[in-house]
């Protein structure tokens, strides 16, 4: 093993070493060797398969397999409308092995394509916490062996993760959609978002832009948060190998999904090959975590959601952690917005497999864990295809199939991941660098303080962000507003870059995955509403923000800033209207982000 990484994970466990034994105690005492319907009275069972037509038999007096579905279905979300079909499958495939399976639950499925820049964006975030207490909720009936998790965006697969972990005894895999074939090129729907960003384009160009891009069933093609998930689900041995970016409606998406049902029957306690969640998703698992993520070039929501996830198994990790490990990967993929290519382009170039063997042959990811195939990551590591309508996997290539696309470890495009967690008097944050260019990483500037996004897009437009700046935007915490997604300032910060002024990103909110080329300094705890430094900036105060050096600094007098107040903005106006004021719990209780800005583990310190 790398020596970096192997330091890094025996930290994690040693830190760990009282939550995780606590955790998998619980665990234990939670298994069951029959079937665990048998668990229940009468009554309650009787209630539990009244409905299941043919499967009446099996479930009040067989001994096979009951496996539980979760699903994030909806038609609105295109990532999740395959799953419409997807229970049908899995009940005939059940059948077929004696075993039985039901939809558990339901869990929200919300769009932060369609919410950007909305209202409802402040939701977004605390639906984590939501679907996570839906998948409780769904696997609490206690009828369940095993179970499937149907979701594949941003917020769903880290709730289901969390929620799921919660029956940690169970056998759990993760069955995705697959990516929505490719559209219009990212870089010609990035310059049209940015022409209509300074007036150039027109609405109706605008949507034709978008509805060419997103125009189909299946996940968004860039190299996001919910992309980003797929490819934690294959390093964390949550998947059947290489199933992540397989399209929608094809024969190879239906056999996969089937070959997971059959996987988990074999899983569980029932059987002699018992593989539960809790033995999968360990230290070493959450570390993979990690080093996928940094080698290549995923999403900073990641930064957050691998935090809360790793609570949920009993596992302790913070940025430190993410930090060292990143710098010490190399980047082995450039997907959009970190290249021009999109995930079909990446799956056709060698994919995750090859990134995961490569990653492998160089002692960087942890080859012994628990994948719910039942064999080490190597075994993941490889790519499905159908041999005369039968399911096979092969290597992947040897090499590269495009070297701009994806690259080997000997030959990486950076030494290092970039994702970086930064430090000073203004707190600590993550800054993403893999898309942003060595002459845009460190810059000291005064700032330009706002307290929401439309008051950037405003200036912007009315022409008064002149000169080199930091556009500081405060008041965007999980606890002052949900912490949304700040996207909407992708365009005007792209462009004023364009034009040759120096600027970055400081912000107690989010930028996704696709924030793109301009320095973004993410996340900073603590937020202004906990008392954190960003409220105490002002307008023409000098901020550095130094991504190499690991440094975000507010360059004001100890003094002055024992005279200022801490101001983070009206947030009034985030209190109510779009179901708001139904999560004013979630904003009281909500931690920092570094703790995994999570609403489901009592009151911290923030």
């Amino acid at each position: 093993m790398n020596s970096v990484i192997e330091a890094v994970t025996r930290r994690i466990r040693e830190r760990s070493a009282a939550s995780r034994a606590d955790y998998l105690q619980r665990m234990d005492a939670a298994r069951l060797r029959a079937p665990a319907r048998t668990r229940l009275s009468c009554g309650n069972l009787a209630h539990g398969f009244a409905a299941s037509g043919p499967d009446k038999p099996e479930l009040r007096d067989g001994a096979g397999a009951n496996i539980g579905i979760v699903t994030a279905y909806n038609d609105m979300l295109s990532a999740h409308q395959p799953f419409e079909t997807y229970p049908s499958l899995i009940r005939a495939i059940a059948r077929a092995h004696h075993a039985t399976a039901q939809v558990a639950g339901g869990v929200p499925a919300m769009c932060d394509g369609v919410t950007q820049g909305r209202a409802g964006m402040e939701l977004s975030l605390f639906s984590r916490d939501v679907i996570a207490q839906a998948t409780a909720i769904a696997l609490s009936h206690d009828m369940f062996d095993g179970a499937l998790l149907l979701g594949v965006c941003d917020k769903i697969v880290p709730g289901l993760v969390m929620g799921a972990l919660s029956f940690g005894h169970l056998p759990v895999i993760f069955v995705p959609a697959g990516p929505m074939p490719s559209g219009i090129p990212n870089k010609e729907k990035a310059a049209v978002r940015n022409r209509f960003a300074e007036g150039k384009a027109t609405r109706a160009e605008l949507l034709a832009a978008e509805s060419a891009s997103y125009h189909a069933a299946g996940t968004c093609t860039f190299y996001g948060t919910a992309n980003s998930n797929q490819m934690l689900m294959e390093v964390m041995g949550l998947h059947l190998p290489g199933t992540a970016f397989i399209q929608p409606g094809t024969p190879l998406r239906d056999a996969l999904t089937a070959a997971s049902t059959e996987q988990v029957i074999r899983n569980t306690a029932l059987s002699a090959t018992y593989r539960p969640l809790a033995e999968t998703l360990d230290e070493k698992a959450f570390v993979n975590g990690m080093v996928g993520l940094a080698a290549t070039g995923g999403s900073t929501n990641l930064a957050i959601h691998l935090v809360a996830m790793a609570r949920c198994a009993g596992v302790q990790i913070n940025w430190d952690d993410l930090d060292e490990i990143s710098r010490a990967t190399p980047l082995l993929a450039r997907v959009y917005p970190n290249g021009s290519a999109d995930v079909n382009h990446f799956q056709a170039a060698g994919g995750l497999g090859f990134v995961i063997r490569e990653l492998l042959d160089h002692g960087l990811l942890h080859a012994d864990i628990a994948c719910v195939h039942g064999g080490d990551l190597y075994a993941q590591a490889r790519e499905p295809y159908l041999d005369d309508l039968k399911l096979s996997w092969r290597q992947p290539p040897d090499t590269t199939l495009d070297g701009e696309v994806v690259r080997p470890a000997a030959d990486p495009f950076d030494t290092e991941g970039g994702l970086r967690r930064l430090q000073g008097n203004l707190g600590r944050c993550v800054v993403k660098i893999s898309a942003v260019a060595a002459e845009h990483r460190h810059l000291r500037a005064p700032a330009r303080v706002f307290d929401s996004q439309d008051a950037v897009q405003a200036a912007f437009q009315n022409g008064e962000l002149t000169g080199d700046m930091v556009v500081v935007v405060r008041g965007q915490g999980p606890a002052a507003n949900g912490m949304p997604e700040l996207h909407k300032l992708t365009p005007a910060l792209s462009v004023m870059q364009d034009r040759g002024q120096r600027v970055a990103l400081l912000t107690d909110g989010r930028m996704s995955g696709a924030s793109g080329k301009v320095l973004a300094a993410i996340h900073i705890t603590p937020e202004a509403l906990h008392g954190g430094l960003i409220g105490k900036v002002r307008d023409g105060d000098l901020i550095d923000i130094d991504a190499e050096q690991g440094l975000v600094q507010l360059l004001v007098s100890d003094e002055e800033l024992a005279a200022r107040q801490v101001e983070t903005g009206d947030l009034q106006g985030n209190q109510f209207g779009f179901g708001r004021e139904l999560f004013t719990g979630n904003r009281s209780m909500a931690g920092p982000a570094e703790s995994g800005a999570c609403s489901l583990f009592g009151k911290e310190s923030a």
